[in-house]
């Protein structure tokens, strides 16, 4: 579920179509929440190979931590990448805004965190630009993304949330329990896919 307060419009011919703010959304916002809406295709899924929807899957979906493929059934699925973006995926199973977001303004994520393979090359603009993302941007960019989304979350309720509705039973007390005693903090590296012989992510 995508924040209300947004539209999806072209951003260039180049870039294509990407979603803006239509108001003000302000650092600490839950920008979009996984839903029971969205489509989620188990990593076997016999369609993520099928010819006619490989293409599709592959430009739509992100991938969870379980490897599975979600492909969100509103327009979240147009939000693009920026290597300094205005939201971050969070370990919380919600995209948060890590700065304010003003009206107007497109609203990025970095893709690495959408366990992509090597995907490029990127358009973002931006002066540091990594060029590409590549698989090992997740481990070496997250303790930088944790410390952005912890930041923002001091602010979470101070500002209106209405989003909030549609967390999980699971991901508002644990969101909750860290917002009221500064521990449990879900990190950004339990949203990280990972094979069965991988450690399982943790909380910190």
């Amino acid at each position: 579920m995508l924040h209300p307060n947004t539209r999806i419009q072209l951003i260039s011919d180049e870039i294509g179509s990407g979603v803006v703010a239509t108001a003000l959304i302000p650092k600490g916002t839950v920008v979009y929440v996984e839903d029971p809406l969205d489509i989620v295709l188990a990593p076997d899924h016999p369609l993520i190979r099928h010819p006619a929807y490989a293409d599709t899957i592959e430009t739509y979906s992100y991938r969870d931590a379980s490897g599975s493929y979600v492909i969100c059934w509103d327009g979240a699925k147009y939000i693009n990448h920026a290597c300094n973006p205005s939201t971050l995926t969070t370990g919380y199973g919600f995209e948060l805004a890590i700065r304010d977001i003003q009206p107007g303004e497109e609203i990025t994520d970095d893709y690495a965190i959408y366990n992509c393979p090597v995907f490029g090359p990127l358009r973002c603009g931006e002066p540091d630009c990594r060029g590409e993302v590549r698989p090992d941007d997740f481990d070496r960019l997250a303790h930088g993304w944790d410390a952005r989304i912890r930041e923002a979350l001091q602010r979470y309720q101070d500002v209106d949330q209405p989003l909030s509705a549609y967390l999980s039973d699971p991901c508002r007390a644990a969101l909750a329990g860290y917002l009221r005693t500064g521990r449990g903090y879900r990190s950004i590296l339990n949203a990280r896919y990972q094979d069965a012989e991988e450690t399982p992510p943790q909380w910190a």
